[in-house]
C-alpha cells in the first residue's frame, strides 16, 4: 500500500515519537505524523475508564480529527469519547505489553482493531529483577549510601558474620511465575549456581529448576521469593501475612511484576519481626509509592525502585519495532499478529 494510510505516532518521553515514526517508515510506505514530545505522563492511572494512561483525551482527539486511520501509542487514552471522535480510526496499536490505556469494548463497538507489544520488555525485567536481588542479598544500595552519601566507612560492619548477606550459589530461590520474565530469570539464576525452585500451575513442559506443586511448599522451601505472576483477579493479594510467615526465618523477597500481588502492610510487619530480611520492590501497589508508605522507615532492609524494570533504550525501540510491524501487516492486508480485537 502506498502513502493513503496515514499514522500518528503518538510517543513520550520513552517510546518517542520518532522512533514509531522510523520503525512505521522501515515497514510501510505510509506517511506517519509524528506528536511531539511533552505529553503528560501523569497522572499515571486511572484515565476515564481506562487504566495506566496520560489524561490527554482532548490532545488525542485534535491530533486524530483530521482523519488518521491508525494509531500507535505508548500512553495515550484510547477512550469511548477519543473513538466516539475518531471516525477514520481503525486500528490502534499500543506499544505495552498489554493495551491497557484502550477500552477494548468501546474499540469492539467503533470496530476498531487493537494490538499490543507482548514481551517488549521482558529480557530487560528479568535483567533488573535479578540487579534487585544481588542488591538486596548483599546490600549494595545501603553500603553505596553511607560511603557515597556520608563519606561513612560504616557499611564495612557488613563484612561480619552476623550483618553479611547471602549469595546465590546454592541458594533455594522460588519463582512464582515462568512466563517471558519468570523463565529468563530462572536461566540466569541457574547460571550463578542458585538451587531455582518454579511454581506456575499454568507452564507446562521443561523448565529450568524443580518444578513445585503448590505455593506453600515452594515458600517453606525457599531462602528467596522473586514474583513473576500476571496481576488477574486470583493473583491479586497472592502473597500476604499466611504465606510470608511460611518464608524460613531471614528469607528475601523481591516483585518487579506487579505491586498488587503482594500485600505491602503485611511485608512491612514481616520485615519489622524479622520474618524477612530484606526486600526489593520495583512496583507498588498505589504508584507512586505515597510519602506515608511503611516502607520509607525500612530503607535499612529494603531496596526501592520506582519501576523501572521495564525501562532500557532496547525496550523502546523492541516496542516501536514490534508495534511498526503491526502496521506493515494491517497495511498489507495481512493477519496481524498480536490483535485483542
Amino acid at each position: 500500500m502506498s502513502g493513503s494510510v496515514r499514522v500518528l505516532a503518538a510517543g513520550d518521553h520513552f517510546v518517542l515519537p520518532s522512533l514509531i515514526r522510523n520503525a512505521v517508515t522501515a515497514q510501510t510506505d505510509c506517511s506517519v505524523r509524528e506528536l511531539l514530545l511533552g505529553w503528560p505522563l501523569e497522572p499515571f492511572g486511572p484515565v476515564a475508564e481506562v487504566q495506566e494512561a496520560s489524561d490527554a483525551e482532548d490532545e488525542m482527539i485534535e491530533a486524530l480529527v483530521d482523519g488518521r486511520e491508525v494509531l500507535v501509542t505508548q500512553m495515550g487514552p484510547v477512550t469511548e469519547r477519543v473513538l466516539e471522535a475518531s471516525p477514520a480510526l481503525r486500528l490502534v496499536v499500543v506499544c505495552r505489553g498489554g493495551p491497557v490505556n484502550v477500552n477494548l469494548d468501546a474499540a469492539k463497538r467503533h470496530d476498531v482493531r487493537v494490538c499490543y507489544a507482548p514481551g517488549r520488555n521482558a529480557a530487560a525485567t528479568a535483567e533488573f529483577t535479578v540487579g534487585l536481588l544481588l542488591a538486596a542479598l548483599r546490600r549494595i544500595p545501603q553500603a553505596h549510601g553511607l560511603l557515597a552519601g556520608q563519606g561513612s566507612w560504616e557499611g564495612a560492619t557488613y563484612y561480619t558474620y552476623e550483618h553479611s548477606g547471602l549469595e546465590l550459589e546454592d541458594l533455594p530461590v522460588g519463582l512464582v511465575g515462568y512466563g517471558a520474565v519468570g523463565s529468563r530469570v530462572a536461566r540466569a539464576l541457574c547460571a550463578f549456581g542458585a538451587r531455582v525452585m518454579v511454581y506456575d500451575p499454568y507452564v507446562r513442559g521443561e523448565i529450568h529448576g524443580l518444578r513445585v506443586d503448590s505455593l506453600e511448599e515452594l515458600l517453606r522451601r525457599s531462602r528467596v521469593i522473586t514474583l513473576h505472576a500476571r496481576l488477574t483477579p486470583e493473583t491479586r493479594g497472592l502473597i500476604g501475612a499466611r504465606e510470608l510467615a511460611l518464608l524460613p526465618e531471614r528469607s528475601v523477597l523481591v516483585n518487579a511484576a506487579r505491586g498488587p500481588l503482594l500485600d505491602e502492610e503485611a511485608l512491612c510487619d514481616a520485615l519489622e519481626s524479622g520474618r524477612l530480611s530484606a526486600a526489593a520492590l520495583d512496583t507498588y501497589a498505589t504508584e507512586p509509592l505515597p510519602p506515608d508508605s511503611r516502607l520509607h522507615a525500612l530503607a535499612d532492609r529494603v531496596v526501592l525502585t520506582p519501576h523501572l524494570g521495564g525501562a532500557s533504550r532496547a525496550v523502546a525501540e523492541k516496542a516501536a519495532r514490534i508495534a511498526a510491524e503491526e502496521v506493515g501487516r494491517w497495511a498489507r492486508g495481512e493477519p496481524l499478529a498480536h490483535a485483542l480485537t
